[in-house]
């Protein structure tokens, strides 16, 4: 178990002249004049030094700080927080390392800035957000954690020694849609503080009105804790906004995510407001024959998604072992059935469809880095999973690629030709690339080879001779 971290712990900026610029993401500011570390700061139009301020402090496992920012940046404007994120925090180092980043950042911000000591959350989308709900159990003096498109990363460590709010965003086309259900369920049972955000999406960033609405909803929770002054008009103001968001959403025949949001604005507002309208509307709502054969239609599908995955994961399983290619016709078939889903007439359907070939593609995509870093690498065994990766990602060159280099390694021409004319077939025209992949140099001196690069690219390196 890791040391807890103090976040009150100082670190100097010795020797930096910082120019603050206001509304607009500032990059490469280094942690301290030792350590070749640096992040990236966003300060709201409306910040001044004279009183306190919320910060988030977002985590992309890239080190892409001033693009996790970008992302950020309108809600924090919008709702008044100061946004900061390392550069050098990276899912190829430890989680201890990352958290000792992480540390040193918000020292430094904190010795930088007028931070509120109450209001200091973390956030992040995808492996960055499950990364930034681990950090409160490590840091201390975090509030809340806005993880998109990721739920908690281990709920066996929560403690209500430490709690902090968790506000989850997702699209119920993300195939983390029923985790993050699930999840939901067992910190209410917990009686852990959450809320879970669901818009019309897939895998991918909420747009700024939602993380706005997150932001918006770790201030109300600020309020309700006494950390913050008590603002009505902001609280009316928020409400009525909900409310009319509830409305559009019933109108628009999407009654599950009208009455996601009117539970979560029960456990909001109930601190400030009597919560007649809200019990009243969610009632009639529920009762509504729309809701009731949605909600139906809703827990049938999750329950067949359920199984599916389950047979994903133990055919996968078996293929890699054995090296299965005879059941590349399945996996095929699969993605077909996936495809009709999607063309359903019902809604609800379209939306598993796409959450299924989402799950797919990240299923394939780990087992991939997985055997990647194996030492030594099983080359059989990856290259049946690239060869999978060119069914449930027909538009990934890439894994064409890894195929035509694994199979001219192995002397397999027929194979590699396949897919090279697969390849080219999709669209592809790095001709340079393709004369210079690794193990394809006698394959690429072929009169085949250049048949097939003439045909599609107009233009071969080697001359094709007919005797």
């Amino acid at each position: 178990m890791l040391l807890l971290l103090a976040f009150g712990a100082v670190f100097t900026c010795v020797g930096q002249n910082i120019k603050l610029k206001k509304g607009v993401v500032i990059d490469s500011i280094a942690v301290n004049d030792t350590i070749a570390e640096t992040f990236a700061l966003y300060l709201p139009k409306s910040f001044e030094l004279s009183k306190p301020w919320p910060v988030i402090f977002v985590f992309d496992m890239n080190g892409r700080g001033r693009q996790a920012l970008a992302m950020f940046s309108e809600a924090a404007e919008e709702q008044g927080y100061v946004l900061a994120a390392s550069n050098n925090i990276s899912d190829t180092l430890s989680i201890s390392k990352n958290i000792v980043t992480a540390s040193r950042m918000f020292s430094t911000v904190n010795a930088m800035l007028p931070i509120h000591k109450d209001r200091v959350y973390t956030g992040g989308f995808d492996v960055g957000g499950r990364f930034s709900s681990l950090v409160p159990t490590f840091v201390k003096g975090v509030d809340g954690v806005v993880a998109c498109g990721a739920s908690i990363a281990n709920v066996e460590v929560l403690t209500s020694r430490n709690p902090f709010h968790f506000i989850g965003i997702v699209g119920d086309e993300d195939f983390r849609y029923p985790q993050m259900l699930k999840v939901e369920k067992i910190l209410n049972r917990l009686k852990f503080p959450n809320q879970l955000l669901v818009f019309d999406g897939g895998h991918e960033w909420p747009d700024g009105k939602e993380l706005s609405a997150a932001l918006k909803m770790l201030t109300l929770v600020a309020m309700a804790k006494g950390n913050v002054e008590k603002d009505q008009a902001f609280i009316d103001e928020n409400y009525v906004s909900d409310f009319v968001k509830v409305n559009r959403l019933y109108t628009a025949n999407r009654p599950l995510l009208a009455d996601n949001l009117l539970e979560e604005m029960t456990e909001l507002y109930q601190p400030y407001l009597a919560l007649d309208s809200i019990k009243a509307s969610r009632k009639i709502l529920r009762k509504s024959r729309l809701f009731k054969n949605q909600n139906r239609t809703q827990n049938a599908l999750l329950l067949k998604e359920e199984l599916i995955k389950e047979d994903y994961n133990y055919y996968l399983e078996e293929d890699i072992l054995t090296y299965n290619y005879n059941n590349l016709g399945w996996w095929k078939y699969q993605m077909e059935e996936l495809q009709k889903f999607q063309g359903s007439s019902g809604v609800l359907q379209q939306k598993m469809g796409k959450r299924l070939e989402g799950y797919v593609k990240a299923l394939v995509s780990d087992n991939v880095d997985i055997l990647s870093a194996e030492r030594p690498v099983d080359g059989e065994a990856l290259n049946f999973l690239w060869m999978l990766k060119t069914i449930v990602e027909p538009e990934n060159y890439e894994s064409y690629l890894k195929v035509i280099s694994y199979a001219a390694k192995t002397d397999d021409y027929g194979t590699a030709l396949f897919y090279l004319e697969e390849l080219l077939k999709k669209g592809y025209t790095d001709r340079s690339k393709l004369y210079a992949l690794e193990n394809t140099a006698l394959l690429r001196i072929t009169p085949e080879f250049n048949e097939l690069v003439e045909k599609y690219l107009k233009s071969a390196r080697y001359n094709i001779i007919e005797e």
